[in-house]
């Protein structure tokens, strides 16, 4: 996953762990070779219409409702169909307010219209302060949760690990997120959920206490999750 670093020069650039104390808490229940946490690469502000995300001082925001507004009033002089001009008019009012097009909640039709669009927020956009830059790992935990994404973790034997999945991933789509193997085979999840893990002491001490649950591929993964993929070899 691409985070991009908005009119920020105080960040290094490149991949990074995302701190995530749940695994933290895992790796100290379950013994494992390797803790693994999720990883996301920072890159510039030339790499913004490429990222999934985008960060932002709080100065900068007008740059980019206004980067956003004269490609929508550009779009519009071009007299486009009346579908599309009316979704422009849309995200015109909308940027006119200062607001993000993210904040529409375009259906899923709009979006498809607009999807050759080269628009900056229309994607999750959060504002930061400079001085949450210090902690690097904690302020993309903040970014990642603020823009709709969770993590779900894997432990014992060679690694315990943290997976980062947007909320509203089914068990089958975290599956491939692992390997494509696993999803192809999938037979069922087996779950537990982060509070009755801590609760128990553990996977072991869950299992014998009844904690853990039999999913199909249609269950949609909470956050923090404990899952043991069984699949076709």
């Amino acid at each position: 996953m691409k985070i991009s670093a908005f009119a920020i020069s105080e960040i290094t650039l490149g991949k990074h762990n995302v701190k995530e104390t749940r695994l933290d808490q895992a790796d100290k229940l379950v013994q494992a070779k390797k803790k693994t946490y999720s990883q996301v690469e920072l890159v510039g502000q030339e790499g913004a219409l490429e990222a999934e995300i985008i960060i932002i001082p709080g100065d900068a925001k007008m740059d980019l409702i206004l980067k956003d507004l004269d490609f929508v009033e550009a779009r519009l002089a071009k007299a486009p169909a009346e579908n599309e001009k009316i979704i422009l008019n849309k995200m015109k009012e909308a940027l006119e307010k200062e607001e993000f097009i993210s904040t529409l909640g375009l259906t899923g039709p709009e979006k498809e219209i607009i999807s050759g669009y080269g628009l900056f927020t229309l994607k999750p956009v959060v504002v930061i302060n400079k001085e949450e830059l210090q902690d690097p790992g904690s302020l993309l935990a903040k970014v990642l949760a603020g823009s709709g994404f969770i993590c779900f973790l894997t432990v014992g034997d060679k690694e315990n690990r943290a997976w980062l999945i947007k909320k509203g991933t089914t068990a089958w789509e975290a599956a491939g997120v692992i390997h494509s193997d696993i999803q192809q085979g999938f037979i069922r999840a087996e779950i537990i959920s982060f509070t009755d893990f801590i609760a128990c002491g553990g996977e072991t001490q869950s299992k014998q206490a009844g904690k853990m649950r039999l999913e199909q591929k249609d269950y949609i993964m909470q956050d923090a999750d404990l899952v043991n993929f069984r699949f076709n070899k």
